[in-house]
């Protein structure tokens, strides 16, 4: 994943959903604050082990994993 280097991506840990800088919080977590009205400094305060730059690739990875487009494949 270029460009994201505070998005981590492990099977044993939240389910292997992305999360930042291998810590237990999703990427998830934060867009669903961000999305439901909290400001990047709420969040923060919410998480004091975060930083700025945290909340915003969190944002950045979100954009970019909606913009991805999924192929079907066709059966062989």
């Amino acid at each position: 994943m270029q460009g994201f280097d505070r998005i981590t991506l492990r099977p044993d840990q939240m389910g292997g959903r992305p999360c930042i800088r291998g810590l237990r919080v999703t990427v998830g977590t934060i867009v669903g604050a961000i999305a439901s009205g909290r400001s990047v400094d709420d969040v923060l305060q919410d998480y004091p082990y975060l930083e700025r730059d945290d909340v915003l690739q969190a944002l950045r990875y979100a954009a970019w994993r909606a913009e991805e487009r999924d192929w079907p494949l066709e059966a062989a």
